[in-house]
C-alpha cells in the first residue's frame, strides 16, 4: 500500500507538474452539486467562483458575444451528440479585461439514467495566440483586398501563394499558377534569373515591365521584388507586388503628346524643338538649323479668314513632314514659322539642298475651299558651331537670316553672316532707344503747313512726328518706324503724335491763330485697333478739340488690307466728324470699285508723282489722279512740292491745296507759333527751302 500510495503521489506530482508547465488549468465539474474545482491559477487569473449552479459554470464571465456558442457545445456534448466539449471563448479576467481561453472538457461519470454528472477538462490561456490569429486574419484581408497583385515565391520562384488582385490583373486563375514557375511571358528566363542575383544581393528589385493577359492584351506594369527572411537573416522567400499602369502610361503618353505636339498641325512644337536643339548643343553634335516663315501670310488670313489660314498651315505640314520624314523633324514653332534641324551635318551642299526643295514645295500650289493659294518663304540658316554655341544664340542667329532673306525679296534662303550680326544688335539697341523714348518723353511733333494753291494762305497743317535724344540727336524717321511697326511700338508713338498735336491745335484756336485742321497718320497697327474709335474719343475729350478740326491720314495699304473692315472703322469717325485723307494715292494697290466706297474726305498725291512731273507721262499721271479725286467729290493735296514750276502746273491741273518745302519744311511747335503769327499779319510767304533740308 505504501509502495502503491507512493506511486500515486509521484503520478499526481509529474500531472500537477505537466499541467503548471503546459500553463493549463484542470478543471472538475460536478454537475450535480454545482461544485466547480481549478487545480491552478494563472498570472492573469479569470474570476471563476468554486460553487455554481449555473449553466453553463460561472455564465456570468463569459463574453456575451461567446455565451450562446459555449452552451451550444456544452449543451450537444452533455446531449452525446460530440465526443468531447471544445470552445474557445473570452472570460473575464481579475483586472476586468478579457482573456481568450481554450476550453476542453469530457463527461467522466453517468447516472444510471445515462445523464452525465461528472465532467472534467482543462482551460488553457490562449490570449498570446488569439492576438497572433486576429494579426494574421487582418493581413490575409488585407492581402486579399489590396488592388495591387501580390505574388509569394519561394527563391526559386516558384509560386506559394496569390491574391485576388493578381487573377484580376492576369487573367490567371490562383489554380493555374500555384506550384508553378512565376512566368513573365515576354521576357526569356535569364530576366528572373538577373532579378534574382539583384534581391539575393540588394534584398530589392524594382521597375517596369510589359505582360500579357490570359486573353492576349498587353499590359504594362510596376513590379516590385522583395525578399523574407528567416530569424537566422536567410532568405527563404520572395515577395513580389505589382499594379497595373497601362492607363497611367496611356495618359502620361497623351500628355506628354499634347505638351510637345502642335494641336493645329500634329507637329512636334516649339517645346519639343527647344529640347532637341539643347540636346544637340550640349553634346556638342555638328548640326544645320533652317527657320522659314511664310511670306504675306497675315494678308491671307486677313482677307481669306483665320480658318482659311489654319488649313492652309495643316496642308503645307503634311506637305513638309512627306519631304523631311527620311531625313530630319519638321518643327512648328508657331504661327506660320517653322524650323527643321539637320543632324551631324554642316555640309553646305546637303543644307543647301534642303532649302532648296523647301522652296520649291512650298511654292507649289495649295488648293483649299475653292481657293487656288501661290505662297512664298523665306528661310534664315546657322551652323553649329560656327554661328552660336547656345540655343538662344543660334535661333536668334537663324531669325536674323531670315529677316534678311525677307528683307531682300523674300522666297529664297540666306546663311547667317557677322554683318547680319550687326545689323541685328544695331537694330536691337534702336528698339531699345525708342523704348527709352516713350517712356521720357523724345518723342514730339513737328508740322509742315498746307497751303491753298490760289490764295497761299494756310488751310492746315500735317503732324509729323521727331524722335530727339538728349545724346544721339535726331533720330530718322525712316530708321525708327519700319522698326517700332515691326514690333508694335508704332501704336503707342501713334497715340503720343495724336495727343500732342490735338493740344497744340487747341492752344492755337484758343489764341486766334488757327481755324483749319491738323492732318495725323494712322499707321496700319492703330487702324486695326479694335479700340480705335474710343481712343480717339478720349483724346479729343481731354484735349477738348472740336472733331471737326481733326484729319486722319491712312495709305492705301493700310485699307486694303482688309477693305470691309477699314470701311467699316472709316464710317464711324467720318460719324464722329472727323476728316479722312487717303495718304500716298498711287503707290499701292487701290481698287477704284474699293475707292468709291471709302468714306473719304481728301486724296493726297504721293511725292514720286509731283517729282515726275517734267514729263508729259508724269504730268498725265498727276493730271489722272485729279480728276479721279474731284470725280469722287475729294479734295486733292499734292504733297512734296518744291519748286514753283510744281506749283504752276499743279495749279492748271486745279489741285486745290499743295504742301512741300516751296511754303516750309516741317516746324516745331514754337517755329510753327511763329508761322502762324506771320500768317495772320499777311507776311510773305516763307522763301522755298532746298530740298535737302
Amino acid at each position: 500500500m505504501r509502495r502503491y500510495q507512493n506511486r500515486l503521489e509521484q503520478s499526481e506530482e509529474r500531472l500537477r507538474l505537466s499541467l503548471w508547465g503546459s500553463g493549463d488549468e484542470l478543471w472538475d465539474w460536478n454537475i450535480g452539486s454545482g461544485t466547480l474545482y481549478r487545480s491552478s491559477s494563472w498570472q492573469h487569473p479569470v474570476e471563476l467562483k468554486p460553487e455554481t449552479n449555473q449553466f453553463p459554470p460561472n455564465r456570468d464571465q463569459i463574453h456575451p458575444n461567446d455565451l450562446e456558442r459555449v452552451t451550444e457545445h456544452l449543451y450537444q456534448h452533455l446531449a452525446g451528440t460530440s465526443p468531447y466539449f471544445e470552445a474557445a471563448y473570452r472570460l473575464r479576467a481579475s483586472d476586468g479585461g478579457w482573456v481568450w481561453v481554450l476550453d476542453r472538457g469530457k463527461v467522466v461519470s453517468i447516472d444510471s439514467d445515462g445523464v452525465a454528472t461528472r465532467m472534467t477538462g482543462t482551460l488553457k490561456n490562449i490570449q498570446l495566440l488569439k492576438h497572433t490569429e486576429e494579426r494574421l486574419e487582418l493581413f490575409a484581408r488585407c492581402l486579399e483586398n489590396i488592388s495591387d497583385a501580390v505574388v509569394i515565391c519561394d527563391t526559386n520562384f516558384v509560386v506559394i501563394e496569390v491574391n485576388h488582385s493578381f487573377t484580376t490583373i492576369t487573367g490567371k486563375s490562383r489554380e493555374q499558377v500555384i506550384k508553378k514557375p512565376f512566368d513573365l511571358a515576354m521576357y526569356p528566363n535569364r530576366f528572373l534569373q538577373e532579378i534574382g542575383l539583384v534581391l539575393q544581393a540588394q534584398g530589392v528589385w524594382q521597375g517596369e515591365i510589359q505582360d500579357q493577359r490570359i486573353g492576349g492584351e498587353i499590359y504594362q506594369a510596376e513590379l516590385n521584388f522583395d525578399v523574407v527572411k528567416d530569424d537566422h537573416q536567410h532568405i527563404t522567400q520572395y515577395v513580389a507586388v505589382f499594379s497595373d499602369i497601362s492607363e497611367r502610361k496611356r495618359k502620361e503618353a497623351e500628355l506628354s503628346r499634347l505638351a510637345n505636339s502642335d494641336t493645329l498641325t500634329g507637329l512636334p512644337n516649339r517645346a519639343l524643338f527647344s529640347a532637341e536643339l539643347s540636346r544637340l548643343v550640349e553634346r556638342e553634335v555638328k548640326h544645320a538649323l533652317l527657320v522659314f516663315d511664310l511670306d504675306n501670310f497675315k494678308k491671307i488670313n486677313d482677307s481669306l479668314g483665320h480658318q482659311l489660314g489654319d488649313s492652309l498651315l495643316i496642308k503645307l505640314a503634311e506637305r513638309l513632314t512627306i519631304l523631311t520624314r527620311q531625313k530630319e523633324r519638321l518643327y512648328r514653332l508657331g504661327g506660320d514659322e517653322f524650323a527643321i534641324l539637320l543632324e551631324n551635318t554642316n555640309d553646305i551642299h546637303t543644307i543647301t539642298s534642303m532649302a532648296k526643295e523647301l522652296i520649291k514645295q512650298i511654292n507649289l500650289p495649295f488648293f483649299i475651299n475653292q481657293h487656288e493659294l501661290a505662297i512664298t518663304s523665306s528661310i534664315g540658316i546657322v551652323l553649329y558651331p560656327e554661328d552660336g554655341t547656345d540655343p538662344e544664340a543660334l535661333l536668334r542667329n537663324a531669325d536674323t537670316a531670315m529677316y534678311h532673306a525677307k528683307s531682300d525679296g523674300a522666297n529664297r534662303y540666306l546663311f547667317f553672316n557677322d554683318s547680319m550680326n550687326k545689323l541685328a544688335v544695331k537694330r536691337l539697341q534702336l528698339e531699345n532707344l525708342i523704348r527709352h523714348g516713350l517712356k521720357e518723353d523724345y518723342f514730339t511733333v513737328y508740322y509742315q503747313p498746307k497751303m491753298d494753291i490760289l490764295s497761299g494762305q494756310l488751310v492746315g497743317m500735317e503732324a509729323l512726328v521727331r524722335f530727339i535724344t538728349p545724346k544721339r540727336g535726331l533720330i530718322s524717321p525712316a530708321s525708327f518706324i519700319p522698326v517700332s511697326e515691326e514690333t508694335g511700338q508704332i501704336v503707342e508713338i501713334g497715340e503720343v503724335v495724336l495727343r500732342k498735336a490735338c493740344m497744340d491745335v487747341k492752344r492755337w484756336i484758343d489764341q486766334g491763330l488757327f481755324h483749319g485742321r491738323v492732318a495725323v497718320n494712322l499707321s496700319v497697327k492703330q487702324f486695326m485697333l479694335p479700340y480705335l474709335c474710343e481712343q480717339i474719343d478720349d483724346v479729343l475729350q481731354q484735349s477738348e478739340l472740336p472733331s471737326y478740326h481733326l484729319e486722319l491720314e491712312i495709305t492705301e495699304g493700310t485699307v486694303m488690307q482688309s477693305p470691309k473692315m477699314a470701311i467699316d472703322t472709316m464710317k464711324k469717325l467720318r460719324a464722329r466728324g472727323i476728316h479722312l485723307a487717303m495718304d500716298d494715292f498711287g503707290t499701292g494697290y487701290s481698287s477704284l470699285a474699293y475707292l468709291k466706297q471709302f468714306p473719304l474726305n481728301t486724296l493726297k498725291i504721293d511725292k514720286a508723282f509731283i517729282d515726275d512731273m517734267n514729263t508729259a507721262r508724269g504730268r498725265n499721271m498727276v493730271d489722272t489722279i485729279v480728276t479721279i479725286a474731284h470725280n469722287l467729290s475729294l479734295t486733292v493735296v499734292a504733297e512734296g512740292v518744291e519748286y514753283a514750276e510744281q506749283l504752276q502746273q499743279l495749279k492748271q491741273l486745279r489741285c486745290e491745296i499743295i504742301q512741300g518745302y516751296f511754303y516750309s519744311k516741317p516746324l516745331s511747335a514754337a517755329d510753327f507759333t511763329q508761322f502762324l503769327q506771320d500768317q495772320k499779319q499777311h507776311k510773305p510767304k516763307l522763301a522755298a527751302v532746298p530740298a535737302a533740308l
